[in-house]
């Protein structure tokens, strides 16, 4: 029996999938990583038994980034990046080791099946679980085939097993398209960030972002938000005139007419206007026509126009409505969410998805009637083969989906249904009246079949005055004429569809991409969100915008960018070369790169206009160590310490506070130490500012706090405040943390795990002596008399945190409240130091994990 390894996009993808192919008979288990599920039945498979495990990863499963040493933006020249920094590929979440899980799963399995979403992005994770999984699969004959690639648009019983019966292979020139663009806008984007970063950061301290990213995509969209802002700047009101006339067809009935000059921007003028119709006493019919009009149908719903519409009438963000979309796929009540196609094929059962939607109440007698008059075969669109266009599966109640999903699906199915129905139909009445020898209109509507529109009712016809019945030379007299006075107003700012529909008409980014970048330009602090989804440049913005102009317009307008995701898209079609491509869109923005470095003091001339130095920022807080004054605490992101008399600045941990600790200095440089804290419930430690950015010690990197520094003889280092190895990590050390009493704690340096104990406390220390059991630092403990929780009314006593019976029921394990990760340097797996790995400084074993012990630490803190 054959095995074949089937891999999804995501976990709840393979449920489904693996549901409908093997009718619900199957077995599930978790994987060895917690995150994904493995699915297993036993079926056919081209023609023989085959054992089936479906499977899936989280979204991509590799990264690209830039080997070790050319992370630090301290040691390398931005400029590098272009060419001589190597790349490689990362996994893109560590913590789930994907590739591992993908190993032991594909062992031995003989073919594999990828159900990967059926987008660019799609094929590159093919690729990148080929490379994980092929070298541990069964080797096959020469001329066997083992790799299948399933296309499929929605997670139907119909198209998922239409896509098993119909495998084809993965793509490799639409993979190597993403690998590009992953690679241009990496080299690119870190290039220009990391630079202009550096160089602001350190001039001006109210910049209000901690990142001041450049982006080949994410640039021009704030372009075309700062164009808008400033014609609104630049705009000069005009006044022009108007000519209201009213005429009464009957007596109690009034018309207004509307001035087929429409306006005139001089006054004399206009008044002479009202001056020779207000002779007229009455208004003659020149002309009646009427004529039958059609309002069309939608198109079928792409990415794009959905996005458009959840912005703009159902106030969702690009971002979220996205996010949204892609659960009700994944769920099946939407086929693929992303999708530039307007166009259904021919064979798209159009009927079954209508029938689907025949129950429900807010559409159903609309549904039924078209079902049995028959339905209107959609408008033909835009075919970009890809998928079919965004539409309903299944059906769906609003307590099945609540909220923001039911709002999205309503709106899908009504557009769908609208797409089957007739166009709307209305008779236009156009009357042409003068009076004197000026001219006036008025124009009515009469609905004579809502089609469309009674399943859209935003876009029925407006209501009309009612017309009169007349004739060609009928009179009627002559109510009221008035010149108006107004002024031209400025555009508004660009709203999120707007902003959508700039960026598809200029080619800047993908259906896929364009919610990223316009969420970029938000979180960056380069526009906000105002009322009505309207984005307003901040000051940072708009100064980044101008300052490109100045330097380099190309850097900001969409013609680069435009021409770029053209060759990208040659890739994938198989007409240009992945490595030309590259070479020579990298040349170019080396190139522009090296003159905005050359010409940035122009950009700085606009900043120093909108910005204040960082000698004229913050408030007073430590002391520096080499000239004892007073550095300045930067509140704003990123928060910094700068010392003007030595034109030093000093990063700091952020997301959390920072304050003087007791005044007290680092023994190495004299530097007044700070206290970082996340608050109550987080974690919080000292730090001298020099160390935190230049580290002390060859075992040491940078952004490590006292609680990491290897010291033998300060009394805030680790060397004296390190307990035992953490409970849950592998290099973490627990710390005390000596600023916690009353309630006092100690907290792992490396991830978020606290331990409480010893509350009421009245002092905690750290003793130089260990456990005999776990070489764990004991601790001595003294408590106040009257809320001692020792036997036999002690106050004092020491013993091992882990091990010690008297110290069992004063200890209590949690994780810390954080809402970002603590600071750069404080993730991730690094190799152990003090009392971590090997022996502490001072020559104390450290503590020892065995298994039998780490058992029962965590029976001991539930």
């Amino acid at each position: 029996m054959r095995t074949v390894l089937m891999v999804a996009e995501k976990p709840s993808l393979a449920q489904s999938i693996a549901k409908i192919l093997s009718r619900g008979n199957m077995s599930s288990r978790k994987g060895l990583n917690g995150a994904c599920s493995v699915h297993e039945y036993t079926g056919s498979f081209m023609g023989q038994s085959a054992h089936f495990k479906m499977t899936s990863v989280c979204g991509h499963v590799m990264t690209l980034d830039f080997i070790g040493k050319y992370n630090s933006w301290d040691k390398v020249d931005p400029a590098e990046l272009f060419s001589k920094a190597p790349t490689e590929k990362k996994e893109a979440n560590p913590k789930l080791t994907m590739v591992k899980f993908l190993q032991v799963e594909g062992r031995r399995c003989d073919c594999i099946v990828l159900w990967l979403d059926c987008d660019k992005e799609g094929e590159n994770i093919c690729f990148e679980v080929l490379d994980a999984v092929l070298p541990v699969m069964n080797k096959p004959p020469s001329t066997e085939r083992t790799i299948y690639r399933a296309k499929f648009s929605s997670i139907t019983d119909t198209d998922i097993c239409n896509a098993m019966n119909h495998l084809g292979e993965p793509n490799r020139n639409e993979a190597l398209s993403v690998d590009a663009r992953q690679e241009l806008d990496l080299r690119i984007g870190c290039a220009f960030t990391r630079f202009q970063t550096k160089y602001f950061q350190g001039k001006y301290g109210n910049l209000d972002s901690s990142l001041i990213s450049f982006g080949p995509c994410q640039t021009p969209t704030l372009g075309f938000c700062v164009e808008r802002h400033d014609k609104i700047q630049s705009f000069k009101p005009e006044t022009y005139w108007v000519l209201k006339a009213k005429v009464n067809p009957e007596k109690e009935s009034s018309l207004t007419l509307d001035w087929d000059r429409v306006r005139v921007f001089d006054r004399e003028i206009a008044q002479m206007f009202l001056n020779i119709t207000k002779v007229a006493k009455e208004a003659k019919v020149e002309s009646v026509s009427k004529k039958e009009k059609v309002k069309q149908r939608p198109l079928a719903l792409n990415t794009v126009e959905m996005l458009r519409v959840a912005s703009s009438a159902l106030g969702m963000g690009p971002q979220h409505a996205m996010q949204i979309a892609e659960r009700l796929y994944t769920q099946g009540y939407i086929s693929y969410p992303r999708t530039e196609t307007t166009h259904y094929p021919e064979n798209f059962d159009l009927k079954g998805c209508l029938r689907q939607q025949a129950n429900n109440p807010y559409w159903a007698e609309t549904v039924k009637a078209l079902l049995s008059e028959g339905i209107n075969r959609p408008r033909k669109g835009h075919d970009a083969g890809d998928h079919p266009p965004i539409t309903p599966m299944k059906a769906a109640t609003e307590v099945e989906l609540g909220g923001d999903g039911w709002r999205l699906y309503e709106y899908i199915t009504r557009h769908f249904i609208a797409t089957v129905s007739a166009d709307c139909k209305y008779l236009q009445t156009n009357i042409s009246f003068s009076i004197g020898p000026e001219r006036f209109t008025c124009v009515g509507k009469v609905v004579t079949s809502p089609g469309f529109t009674e399943i859209m009712p935003w876009h029925s016809i407006a209501l009309e005055e009612s017309l009169p019945c007349c004739e060609k030379g009928d009179l009627f007299p002559v109510g009221e004429i008035k010149l108006l006075e107004m002024q031209t107003s400025p555009p508004d700012y660009l709203t999120e569809a707007e902003l959508i529909t700039l960026m598809e008409k200029h080619g800047i980014g993908t259906d896929a991409s364009i919610p990223v970048h316009i969420n970029n330009i938000c979180q960056r602090n380069y526009v906000t969100v105002e009322s009505g989804r309207r984005l307003k440049p901040t000051n940072l913005g708009i100064v980044l915008v101008h300052g490109y102009y100045k330097i380099d317009a190309e850097l900001v307008l969409p013609t680069i960018r435009s021409a770029v995701e053209k060759q990208l898209n040659l890739i994938a079609l198989g007409k240009a070369n992945y490595h030309q491509v590259l070479e020579h869109t990298l040349d170019i923005f080396k190139r522009k790169f090296h003159y905005f470095v050359d010409s940035i003091a122009g950009m700085d001339e606009l900043m120093e206009v909108s910005f204040s130095p960082l000698a004229a920022t913050g408030k007073p807080l430590s002391r520096c160590g080499k000239c004892h004054r007073f550095m300045k605490y930067i509140q704003a992101k990123p928060s910094r310490l700068h010392c003007s008399h030595c034109d030093d600045t000093y990063s700091l941990p952020q997301n959390g506070t920072i304050k003087l600790y007791k005044e007290l200095r680092c023994p190495l440089d004299d530097f007044e130490l700070v206290l970082w804290s996340s608050g109550s419930r987080g974690k919080s430690y000292p730090l001298c500012p020099y160390c935190y950015n230049h580290p002390p010690f060859r075992d040491m990197k940078k952004g490590m706090g006292c609680n990491e520094c290897t010291h033998p003889t300060c009394q805030h280092s680790l060397s004296m405040l390190g307990i035992g190895q953490c409970v849950e990590c592998e290099n973490g050390v627990l710390v005390l943390d000596s600023t916690s009493g009353p309630k006092w704690k100690m907290a792992c340096n490396k991830c978020n795990v606290i331990v409480h104990f010893f509350e009421n406390a009245h002092k905690v220390r750290v003793s130089p002596d260990t456990c005999d059991l776990c070489d764990a630092a004991l601790v001595d403990v003294d408590f106040n008399k009257a809320k001692s929780p020792l036997p036999g009314d002690e106050t004092q006593h020491a013993g091992c945190v882990f091990c010690d019976p008297v110290f069992q029921d004063l200890v209590e394990l949690k994780h810390a409240a954080m809402r970002h990760p603590m600071h750069r340097g404080g993730q991730g797996k690094r190799q152990g130091r003090g009392r971590g790995k090997g022996r502490r400084p001072g020559g104390r074993p450290n503590p020892k994990k065995p298994k039998d012990k780490m058992a029962a630490l965590a029976a001991y803190f539930v």
